[in-house]
């Protein structure tokens, strides 16, 4: 059986590995347009800092590797036009046809270059290995001084951090009224007092329609990073048949298949489960990505498995300060018809004593169910375990009362005997 793979990054990858662990029989072919393959794209803003010495730093495998270690051939420059699925075929940019008996869709996604003038020198989006090297080069040789990015995104707030890191004075653009998109004035408040203290400006509310030759919205600027969000690559899909969603993604089934019997698709094209409202949602992130593409190779390769989705959980640095988030805000929960009730507290991360930096930790659970259904974690200590713990508590379905009883782990170096998450939790018992 030929299986065809359309990507060749975090998806498309770890579909073809799973689906050869699953079948040493199928023959796997894996078809990437661009030039490199298994590269790590959430490490570009550290390699724009420096702290990535190169960018070859950043590609985990090569096309030579899966040949040789696990017997899948990847093409790169190999850009499919056309998916003929009554004929069971694919059809590259130059006219060859690759026959194949199931197939997976991982096209990815692609900046939002909507923007009048986002083709201008001096403006940048942040979306490949080449895009890094030209923005790197473009820092180090133009020297620019002052720099806006749009969007206060993931991608807009690590952006902001590195060209400060240059020394550019920074002004960040976001057309809603937030940050990271939770609807969270508390947390915006937060992210842009911070900003503050290292001279980033944010413009909140500003919708930007056009780069003007060295000016924004009014800002003069040497220097444009676009970094208002992502489309899904669909157009192929589409004219395959494929159906997308309401998000505008691919639709799927739990098992990743698409409406066309023996087409899966995964990864930043796709739209998945929200497991706090069990409704589609689009979040293009590496780890969504990865899990996908290893259920629909496995699916692609005979076995039955389902990915039962995501609680959105992502982490951020911003500033030196981790901002980490999970489930829904709770003016999200409110909009998806839940009676939230949220409790905010600040504590040490560690004991005083250890030089305890202060964690804030905002909690969202279920009038009715009592079940949390959001975090936000915000501090210097430990945010990435802390939002783990939560995101695991959303998974689980856990009520606020078995949040406020679990056995974490203490000792003066890593964390105080009363944890930021365990006071967050019982205050919002007490509220409950």
């Amino acid at each position: 059986m030929r299986l065809v793979v359309i990507g060749g990054v975090a998806a498309g990858l770890s579909a073809a590995a799973r689906a050869r662990r699953c079948d040493p029989c199928l023959e796997i072919t894996v078809l990437e347009k661009g030039a490199a393959v298994a590269w790590g794209a959430c490490g570009l803003p550290y390699y724009l800092e420096g702290r990535v010495g190169c960018l070859e730093d950043l590609v985990v495998h090569t096309p030579e590797y899966f040949r040789r270690e696990r017997n899948i051939a990847v093409r790169t420059g190999a850009e499919v036009v056309a998916v003929e699925h009554s004929r069971r075929q694919v059809t590259l940019a130059g006219g060859e046809r690759a026959p194949y008996d199931r197939l997976v869709v991982a096209t990815g996604a692609r900046p939002d270059r909507s923007i009048d003038g986002a083709g201008e020198p001096g403006v940048f989006a942040l979306s490949g290995l080449e895009d890094a090297r030209r923005l790197r080069s473009f820092l180090i040789e133009k020297r620019p001084r002052r720099a806006v990015v749009i969007g206060a995104g993931y991608q807009g707030l690590e952006m902001a951090e590195v060209l400060r890191t240059h020394g550019l004075a920074v002004t960040v653009f976001e057309a809603q009224r937030d940050v990271l998109g939770r609807h969270d004035a508390a947390l915006t408040d937060f992210v842009r007092r911070h900003l503050e203290r290292f001279r980033v400006e944010l413009r909140l509310a500003t919708r930007v329609e056009s780069v003007e030759p060295e000016s924004v919205a009014g800002v003069a600027c040497d220097l444009v990073v676009l970094a208002a969000g992502w489309k899904p690559n669909v157009e192929l899909a589409v004219e395959a048949g494929i159906q997308v969603g309401r998000t505008g993604a691919i639709r799927l089934s739990e098992r990743m298949e698409t409406n066309l019997a023996g087409v899966y698709a995964a990864g930043d094209c796709a739209e998945t489960t929200h497991l706090v409202t069990g409704r589609p949602v689009y979040l293009p992130l590496g780890t969504t990505a990865n899990k996908m593409g290893r259920v629909a190779g496995a699916n692609a390769a005979g076995r039955r498995e389902g990915f039962p989705g995501v609680a959105g959980t992502c982490i951020v640095g911003v500033c030196g300060l981790g901002v980490a988030v999970t489930g829904l805000s709770g003016a999200q929960a409110r909009q998806e018809g839940f009676d939230p009730l949220e409790a905010r507290v600040e504590a040490p991360g560690k004991p005083r004593y250890f030089q305890g930096q202060p964690v804030a930790v905002t909690l969202v659970a279920d009038r009715g169910t009592r079940r949390l259904i959001g975090g936000t974690v915000i501090g210097r200590d430990g945010v990435a375990g802390r939002i783990n713990v939560l995101a695991t508590a959303i998974t689980t379905q856990m009520r606020v009362e078995d949040l406020a009883q679990l056995d974490l782990a203490y000792a003066p170096p890593f964390a105080p005997v009363w944890d930021p998450i365990l006071i967050a939790a019982q205050q919002l018992l007490k509220d409950l």
